[in-house]
Parts: structure tokens; C-alpha cells; sequence
């Protein structure tokens, strides 16, 4: 029995649904039921009907899915897979925030641990922060952790006064303008794509800015050949396979976050075989998790 067909078994076996990012390896991706950016993901899992949830990615995204269904087991691949943005922000800088700015709104992109969105009124992803940020009344917004993103948003919403917190996705933020520049030497004729986690410098040289979700999608409509992909290389693969006629260039040598790689399909499969290891997390902190994530939901809709 291959692989594959080891992994339709457990399955069916276990009453399991398999989750995958588009960061993690491609070979992972093509044996998931379902694949994703954060949003689409923390979506979906409110929906699924499967006991067993098994997530291939890094721990804040199986924690969301944890705290959406409290009652379904939620096993992780590796668990040190994890997100260094997703501890950025320092949970008495909140306070501090929330005692300076009476009429302040925590904004907390989903990429953070549960302990930070507990603390925040409501969650965010790169696809729809500028609309649910729009959506707030509050006019002062603390958006954490990413600095990045925020000032994105920022920059699409002059009407709201921002406080930035110092947090960053290492990958997108070691891609350079150098980096860019020198791609488009090299792909003269390429579009560039940005993840709103890279820097503005890069940003500015992008011709399309969006998630990673919306980076595939406008690859898929676009009637160009040729684009420099500026986020992590797991998306490579969605990319190829709904465009095997064009062409997809990196930005720089080391593109990739090694948490993500941390996903095989040997980690798959005894994950499926054991049902271990599940997530464990406390009742009420998932409670207090629980509250910006429905909220981002209901304000995206």
C-alpha cells in the first residue's frame, strides 16, 4: 500500500479530516482534504463534521481551530511547529495600550497564540483586515503583532489612528527592495506579487499586494506568464498545479520558514495512526480565544 492510499485508509478508519497551509510541503498539501491560508482554514474548521481534526501547519493555527470546536480533537504534526510572530507582542503592552486609548479596539492578527487573542476584541487575516478594521467604530486601533500588516492597513484606512507593535514574520520581512529589484532584472517581463507581511519598500514594487489565498487567485486569472512570487515557497505547488503554463520565480535563496517544514508525510501518517498529539488547551482560555475569532468571522462575512 502506498502512501497515499495508507493515508485515505486511516482516514476513513479514524473519522478524521486532514487541514493543510499552503506553507507546508507540497507532498503534505496533495493529501490533505483541505488547503489554505489562515482564513479559509479558521473557517472551515467551524464546519467540518469529522471527530478527528489533523492540521499540518504551526501551533497558533491548530489552536484556532481548537478554540472554534472545543468539542472535536485537534491533532498537530509536530508539536514545535510553531510561528516566532505569533509570541510578538507583550501582553502588559495591551494594558498599557488599553489605559492610554480609553476608546481603543485590539486588533489581533490570527497569526498569535491564544493567550494574545484573548486579550484582543477581535481577530484579523492578511485577506480581510482592511474590511473588518473598517468595520470597527473605535478610531484608535492597536493592530498585533505584525508591524507590517498594520501599517498596510493603516495606509488603506487614513480615518483610523494606529498604534504599531514591533512583531514580524521573519520570512517576509528578509525579503528585500534589493531582492525584488533584482528579480525583476532577471524576469523583466514577470509580475510581482507581495504578501502585506513584507516590508513597504517591498510592497511598493509590487504590482498585486494580497494573502497568500489572493496572490493564487490573481496568478489564476491573470493573462501574464511570468511572476516573482514574494511570500513563502509552500505556495509554489497550488501555484504549478492550477498554472502549469506559466512560470513562478522566487525572490531570494531562502524563502521558506523551517516550522512549516516540520509537516511530512511521515509525521502525517502517525498522526493519523495515533491520533496523537492532541491539543490540549484551557476551558477558559479557549472562551476568551473564542470571542475576537467569531467576531472577525461575523465582521467578514
Amino acid at each position: 500500500m502506498n502512501k497515499a492510499d495508507k493515508v485515505k485508509k486511516l482516514k476513513e478508519e479514524n473519522d478524521a479530516v486532514i487541514l493543510a497551509h499552503y506553507y507546508v510541503d507540497g507532498e503534505v498539501q496533495a493529501l490533505a482534504d483541505y488547503v489554505g491560508d489562515s482564513y479559509y482554514l479558521s473557517k472551515l474548521a467551524t464546519g467540518v463534521k469529522q471527530k478527528n481534526i489533523i492540521f499540518c501547519g504551526v501551533s497558533f493555527m491548530g489552536e484556532s481551530a481548537k478554540v472554534l470546536n472545543p468539542d472535536k480533537n485537534v491533532i498537530m504534526l509536530d508539536e514545535t511547529a510553531d510561528c516566532p510572530m505569533a509570541h510578538m507582542v507583550d501582553l502588559d503592552k495591551i494594558d498599557e495600550v488599553r489605559e492610554k486609548y480609553k476608546d481603543v479596539a485590539v486588533v489581533c492578527y490570527v497569526n498569535s497564540t491564544a493567550e494574545i487573542k484573548a486579550k484582543s476584541d477581535v481577530c484579523v487575516t492578511s485577506s480581510n483586515a482592511v474590511k473588518v478594521v473598517s468595520a470597527l467604530p473605535n478610531k484608535h486601533i492597536f493592530f498585533i503583532p505584525d508591524n507590517n500588516l498594520a501599517r498596510y492597513v493603516a495606509e488603506k484606512l487614513p480615518q483610523k489612528e494606529f498604534i504599531f507593535n514591533d512583531g514580524y514574520c521573519h520570512v517576509h520581512t528578509e525579503i528585500r527592495m534589493e531582492d525584488v529589484e533584482n528579480a525583476k532584472r532577471l524576469h523583466p517581463d514577470a509580475v510581482v506579487m507581495a504578501h502585506p507581511e513584507c516590508k513597504e519598500d517591498v510592497l511598493k514594487l509590487a504590482d498585486v499586494i494580497g494573502s497568500t489565498s489572493e496572490i493564487i487567485d490573481a496568478a489564476e486569472k491573470s493573462d501574464k506568464k511570468e511572476f516573482i512570487i514574494c511570500t513563502e515557497t509552500g505556495v509554489f505547488y497550488e501555484l504549478e498545479q492550477k498554472n502549469p503554463d506559466k512560470k513562478f520565480y522566487v525572490v531570494r535563496e531562502r524563502q521558506c520558514c523551517p516550522d512549516m517544514k516540520k509537516n511530512t508525510v511521515d509525521k502525517l501518517i502517525k498522526a493519523l495512526e495515533t491520533l496523537e498529539p492532541k491539543l490540549s488547551m484551557d476551558e477558559e482560555l479557549m472562551k476568551a480565544a473564542n470571542l475576537p475569532l467569531v467576531r472577525m468571522l461575523e465582521l467578514a462575512k
